[in-house]
């Protein structure tokens, strides 16, 4: 199922950025300050490049890129 960022609180998706972006395996040696990586991942969001995946069954968000999401999980009910 897939949450649209708008409907998150301001800090609940700031958290979740955040967690995706410090998440061992994530950052590859990468320097680039804590602030950019979210501002990046924001725009995306922003920009539909990302989408958040909720899991009913583990009760878990995850950020995923748009193009690694099953097609029919993009389209609206009724499709």
């Amino acid at each position: 199922m897939l949450i649209p960022a708008s409907l998150l609180e301001t800090d609940t998706l700031t958290r979740l950025i955040e967690d995706f972006v410090t998440r061992e395996g994530t950052d590859n040696g990468d320097e680039t300050p804590l602030q950019t990586r979210v501002q990046r991942v924001r725009r995306a969001l922003d920009k539909g490049e990302a989408v958040i995946v909720f899991d009913p069954e583990s009760q878990q968000c995850q950020l995923a890129l748009k193009r690694d999401v099953p097609k029919e999980w993009l389209q609206a009910p009724g499709e």
